[in-house]
């Protein structure tokens, strides 16, 4: 293997470029779901409340396959993973497309598609990700990371097209069939656990390294998951969670609600997912170079700021201002997420760890995709679900200054912290 730091080019930006397809395609799918909702209803005689509540327990199960796919790329490999996943997402895309009661769609798109996606995602592949990269290690989990909003921006309209022309089935199968083609060879020839020793670091930081390392604390999952960075950087995740949905499920209604025709509300929205591809290469930039629970703050920050002003705008001007300005740091919290992981309990818990903080992520959404709909119903306004999102921000950004810099498992013991 060529080492950039020998003056060639450095194979982990392989796997970073391999991850970032996969992440396209996986939380493509999970987060595109709208082009199939109403054909899908329509055509197996669902009502909408039915196919909303096979998809709000798609997205538990879709959460907690996460430490469990985490735990298995520590346990096994990540190649096991993939392929486990991968072919987990083709037997349930042929159930699906066969499935005609609730109760099929419920166990085949509902539950295994969610488990398999699980698997191929973002939460497989950070650890190994940050085990090839320690000094560009923010910058390479930001780029797999936009890989989730390419994959809404590009899948979504991909499917809307695919599905008038052929159909919600046969465009399933037509994924199936390119999610195969991707994963398969990434996993085999792409994807490796074994990272070279120094990872991306240049000669000059590998010769200031100390000849003797500071004896390290391994910590146990149970003792990692009592400490209170981990429930800290939880915490905020709950509030990603919370926000993210909600706008997906809930933000065009609101704007219409307030005055904006379908048009402009939906490309409202639609333009934060669009500027966060921007934006997310912008903060890949910075992310080595500040402390990551800085710009985790400022993200936080900011995102609660832009759930008031979406509530207050009033003009078109005003509206797509505050869409682009959200669009900046709408998909940072994730990768600093799973950076933050990393430089505090080291790579080796990383998996697991990040895959039970992104389960939170996913209570999160469950709660907002309800609180929206019945807030609005029982209080006929939409600053009940929408103000709790900016409120959760705000408190997200205060906890994540007070996370570490780096962890007290790096370290010496300290026994006092790890309470």
């Amino acid at each position: 293997m060529t080492d950039k730091t020998n003056g060639g080019w450095y194979f982990g930006w392989n796997i970073v470029a391999a991850a970032t397809l996969l992440t396209l395609l996986t939380v493509g799918l999970r987060m595109s779901i709208g082009p199939f909702f109403v054909p899908m209803a329509t055509s197996l005689g669902f009502s909408r409340s039915e196919l909303a509540s096979i998809v709000a327990v798609g997205m538990l199960f879709y959460g907690a396959g996460m430490p469990l796919a985490g735990y298995l790329a520590g346990r096994y490999s990540t190649r096991f993973v993939l392929l486990t996943g991968t072919a987990i997402v083709i037997a349930s895309v042929l159930w699906t497309v066969v499935a005609r009661t609730p109760l099929a769609l419920l166990l085949s798109f509902g539950v295994l598609m969610s488990l398999g996606l699980a698997f191929t995602g973002q939460v497989a592949l950070t650890p190994v990700i940050s085990r090839w990269f320690t000094r560009q290690r923010g910058m390479a989990l930001f780029l797999v990371s936009s890989g989730s909003m390419a994959g809404i921006a590009v899948l979504t309209p991909l499917f809307s097209f695919a599905i008038r022309t052929i159909g919600w089935q046969n465009t399933m199968l037509a994924f199936a069939a390119v999610f195969t083609v991707v994963t398969v060879p990434a996993a085999l020839f792409i994807i490796r656990d074994d990272a070279p020793e120094h990872t991306d670091l240049l000669p000059g930081q590998i010769a200031a390294a100390p000849a003797k390392a500071a004896p390290v604390l391994s910590l146990t999952l149970g003792q990692a998951v009592r400490t209170r960075p981990f429930w800290k950087v939880a915490a905020g995740l709950f509030a990603c969670g919370f926000s993210m949905n909600l706008l997906g499920t809930h933000g065009v209604p609101m704007l219409m609600d307030h005055g904006f025709d379908a048009s402009t509300s939906a490309f409202g929205i639609g333009l934060i997912g669009i500027v966060a591809i921007f934006g997310t290469q912008m903060l890949a930039r910075v992310a080595d170079k500040l402390p990551r629970k800085n710009i985790l703050a400022t993200i936080y920050f900011v995102r609660g700021l832009g759930f008031f002003a979406l509530m207050l705008v009033g003009t078109h001007v005003q509206l797509y201002s505050a869409a682009a300005i959200g669009g900046l740091v709408w998909a940072g919290s994730v990768a600093l997420s799973s950076a933050i992981i990393a430089d505090v309990y080291g790579v080796r818990l990383v998996g697991v760890l990040y895959g039970y903080a992104y389960m939170v992520h996913q209570v999160g959404a469950t709660i907002s995709s309800w609180l929206g709909g019945w807030g609005y119903e029982r209080y006929g306004t939409h600053w009940v679900a929408f103000g709790a999102a900016g409120v959760l921000l705000l408190l997200a950004a205060a906890i994540s200054l007070r996370l570490p810099v780096k962890g007290f498992t790096l370290t010496a013991p300290q026994p006092a912290a790890a309470r």
